[in-house]
């Protein structure tokens, strides 16, 4: 049985980390600690974090959902120790790799837990993932000998698009030593993008409003975040893409002023969409909007909206929705 189950034991910890710490994913046998691994060292510049990479992670943990799917999607579920914070169930293709993982808890394990895991690396979907006043900083969980990394969206030098995405997937995979695996998962995913963008050729942009949640005002996607660029690639205009960052407050009157064509509902937590489409319908201050007169609603699940491998296929289901003679 393990004994390393307290904060308080960080420098044993750190050593098992390290000794966890090589091989290739997926080999049996872990190198020594001084042998060279091929295509390693590696380092990579990670929202503003600089990490060094001596060999692959072998005790990797990942925390909210387009985290665990990209890992997934790349085949590294033998190089994964635990994880964490499901909004949705997984991808079926990924649901047999996923059931071999441990999960530390439903949502973000507390540090102890975490580090009882022995992780060498942990890999998060949203910037709560490291949480200072919870003992899971970036600087805490570095100076326990685990390397971090946070999803790009989560700190963008400019609008999220595509090409973030495939540099999430590819860095991901430098990280690990599994490359060729990248370019694979990228081509598959751009073939989809490419597919939605045939078919609607020519076709008119629908003026949309994405309804992520709120009653007092509309939490709803900015212009800064990849829910935008999925709006564009699918044939939609985000009436809110002036919002600067990726999620902002809008008042239900700002909505009706736009009047948009149809409403995006994100669909996930306690509040169910038909309730949330039911307090769209009642809002006062939204009778005369074209989207709620004629009842037009599209929904996304929110683990589709975020920076990972489920994008592509998001910008279908949105393309179908509201274009659905393009898909017929």
């Amino acid at each position: 049985m393990r004994t390393m189950r307290r904060l308080s034991l960080l420098s044993a910890l750190s050593t098992a980390v390290l000794a966890a710490g090589c091989g290739g994913p997926g080999s049996d046998r872990p190198a020594s600690a001084g042998s060279a691994v091929e295509g390693f060292p590696v380092t990579t510049s990670n929202c503003g974090v600089q990490t060094t990479y001596e060999r692959p992670p072998r005790r990797a943990v990942s925390l909210n959902q387009h985290a665990t799917e990209v890992m997934l999607a790349l085949g590294l579920e033998k190089s994964m120790v635990g994880t964490g914070y499901l909004d949705d169930a997984i991808l079926p293709e990924y649901q047999a790799a996923y059931g071999g993982i441990k999960v530390l808890s439903k949502e973000y394990p507390s540090a102890e837990v975490l580090l009882a895991a022995e992780p060498d690396f942990v890999y998060g979907g949203f910037s709560t993932t490291f949480d200072e006043k919870e003992g899971r900083s970036r600087a805490a969980l570095a100076k326990a000998g685990v390397n971090t990394r946070l999803n790009i969206e989560e700190c963008p030098s400019g609008p999220v698009t595509m090409a973030a995405m495939d540099e999430e997937i590819r860095d991901v995979a430098k990280i690990f030593g599994v490359p060729d695996r990248a370019e694979a998962e990228v081509k598959k995913l751009h073939g989809t993008l490419d597919s939605v963008e045939g078919k609607l050729t020519g076709v008119q942009p629908v003026k949309l409003f994405v309804y992520d949640s709120g009653d007092k005002t509309a939490f709803t996607a900015g212009g800064k975040g990849i829910g935008n660029e999925m709006i564009k690639r699918a044939g939609g205009v985000n009436l809110f893409a002036d919002v600067d960052k990726a999620f902002g407050d809008v008042s239900f009157e700002q909505v009706a002023e736009r009047a948009p064509e149809v409403v995006v509902i994100y669909d996930y937590g306690d509040q169910p969409v038909e309730d949330k489409k039911r307090f769209l319908l009642a809002n006062p201050a939204l009778k005369d909007v074209p989207a709620i007169k004629n009842k037009r609603f599209a929904v996304l699940p929110l683990s589709s909206t975020v920076l990972g491998v489920r994008v592509p296929s998001a910008v279908e289901s949105l393309a179908r929705q509201i274009h659905p003679d393009r898909f017929q």
